[in-house]
């Protein structure tokens, strides 16, 4: 019966399957649901977690007691006694347990410290009202269309288009903020990177229900140009009965990214590059509003005052770093990030330590986007204005920003012809030469050779006769009426006897015109001439 008694004395918890003595058990249970509701993050009442750990442990009991070891009069009684300090303040199980409990209260603890995320700088400055947002005056500047409807909380549909960190986003956390304020409004954020057309018809079927509550559902799709145009589609009908309103953001040219249809329901606010005014501004709010450093003047005096911080940075350096971000808010934070990183309480950030460690980190430019586009087109504009300067400086900042240097070639052959053509023929000689060039010897030896031939086209004499005389050409062709006129006979080859019978190359010579007395023109386009004499010095 000693045996028997002493096995029935442990009992099995019911949270971590530990044994533990009857008259400990309520509580350890209790310690152990505890500790788990903690790890979970839930919250739960104390008598709600009293009355669990004792069913709980009821249960176990039972299942883990043979009857037949325990007496009749105790069978009825399943609860264990509670020693005189066993309440739920003074009770205690052993040293090993507390020390076991405290282990696993310190490593939750410590859990919960590690698992909160490392914001970056540029994230949690994000504004959180419009008159947070710096730079984009003509958008969302106090008096425009938009910040009128939105300090009105009346959101349209709208496609933000720009550079990257312009302020898309952040505009999209200030629509959020206006809907957690407003109970008729709901804010769902998606990105096109991560989320499909699953998720799109997800947020509607939601925003359908929300509807029937009067609730409106403003959802904010980032990068929506990666959307194709079937998907693209299934925002139309929702956006037109106004079940979603819908704020696409995209750094691509919605002319050629989005449909047209979707277009016509959306309002395009185009942004601007911030200008190094602004992101200076940005930087400087940053170190401020966070405390990160103490901002000097060039007489070493401090601007922003306050206690030593842990360390110094020059407005010199802060207006560095807001110019070689190229007008992205987000990159210039994420260099003051690291910058502020490295310093120490003694240390002051210089211009100098700045420019050695930290180099230009990008420029802006898409070789299948917009600034594609745009560099080229103000390279040859630059050529055909005899602008060798300006030629010289889009040419190579083109090679800079990785364009294919066969491109830029193509282009610059293009040039010769339109621009320069029979006013100096020896460009087009060149233009070639210089494409030839870059497919032997490639980049980055190449970069010369193309830089050489933007200059000499822009130096150039400059004749636009034949390309406006072919547009002229291009222009008849296409508004003829009719059929187009046949050719002459007497232009027309005669390989055979029939076709010499039928009065082909009847009446032909190799005089020239003026003496052959023949026409070379269409019937009824004898005395059409699309050649004028203001292009030849144009």
């Amino acid at each position: 019966m000693e045996g028997g008694e002493s096995e029935t004395n442990f009992v099995s918890c019911p949270v971590c399957n530990r044994e533990y003595d009857k008259n400990m058990i309520e509580k350890h249970v209790d310690k152990c649901i505890f500790l788990n509701t903690l790890s979970n993050n839930t919250k739960r009442s104390a008598s709600h977690l009293e009355e669990s750990s004792i069913q709980q442990k009821k249960a176990k009991v039972e299942k883990k007691s043979p009857i037949s070891n325990i007496q009749p009069s105790k069978a009825k009684t399943t609860q264990p006694k509670k020693s005189p300090v066993s309440g739920p303040s003074k009770g205690r199980a052993s040293f090993h347990e507390l020390q076991s409990g405290d282990a696993e209260s310190t490593n939750i603890k410590s859990t919960a410290k590690t698992s909160v995320k490392s914001i970056p700088l540029a994230e949690s400055m994000r504004p959180n009202c419009l008159e947070d947002i710096v730079g984009q005056i003509e958008s969302f500047g106090a008096g425009s269309m938009l910040y009128s409807m939105l300090i009105k909380s009346k959101i349209p549909n709208m496609i933000l288009w720009g550079p990257p960190g312009c302020g898309k986003t952040s505009l999209a956390n200030v629509v959020a903020n206006i809907c957690k304020e407003q109970p008729n409004l709901r804010f769902v954020k998606l990105s096109a990177t991560m989320s499909g057309i699953n998720d799109v018809k997800e947020v509607v079927k939601v925003a359908k229900n929300e509807a029937q509550f009067k609730r409106q559902t403003v959802l904010f799709m980032d990068e929506i140009h990666r959307f194709n145009k079937l998907q693209q589609d299934t925002f139309l009908p929702h956006v037109e009965n106004g079940t979603i309103t819908l704020i696409g953001a995209t750094t691509e040219n919605p002319s050629f990214s989005l449909n047209n249809a979707l277009l016509s329901r959306c309002r395009v606010v185009v942004l601007s590059k911030l200008s190094v005014d602004d992101v200076t501004q940005i930087l400087q709010r940053a170190i401020l509003r966070n405390d990160l450093a103490t901002i000097i003047d060039n007489s070493n005096k401090e601007v922003n005052g306050g206690v030593q911080k842990r360390c110094r940075i020059s407005l010199e350096s802060i207006r560095w770093l807001a110019e070689v971000s190229d007008g992205d808010a987000r990159v210039a934070l994420s260099a003051l990030e690291l910058t502020l990183a490295a310093g120490t309480p003694d240390t002051i950030i210089s211009l100098e330590d700045l420019k050695n460690g930290i180099k230009r980190t990008h420029m802006l430019y898409d070789r299948t986007g917009e600034e594609h586009y745009n560099i080229i087109s103000a390279m040859h504009k630059s050529i055909r204005a005899g602008d060798d300067n300006a030629a010289l400086y889009w040419s190579t900042r083109a090679l800079h920003g990785g364009e294919d240097p066969l491109y830029v070639a193509r282009r610059l052959v293009r040039a010769a012809c339109e621009d320069i053509g029979l006013a100096d023929p020896n460009a087009l000689v060149e233009a070639v030469a210089c494409l030839q060039g870059c497919q032997l010897i490639g980049m980055p030896e190449c970069d010369v050779l193309v830089a050489q031939c933007a200059v000499r086209l822009a130096r150039a004499d400059k004749s636009r006769e034949v390309y406006k005389a072919m547009t002229r050409v291009q222009k008849a062709l296409k508004e003829a009426r009719g059929p187009l006129p046949s050719v002459p006979l007497h232009l027309r080859n005669a390989p055979t006897k029939l076709m010499k019978d039928l009065g082909y190359a009847k009446g032909y010579n190799l005089h020239h015109k003026d003496v052959s007395g023949l026409t070379y023109m269409p019937e009824g386009m004898e005395n059409e001439n699309f050649f004028r004499k203001e292009d030849i010095c144009n």
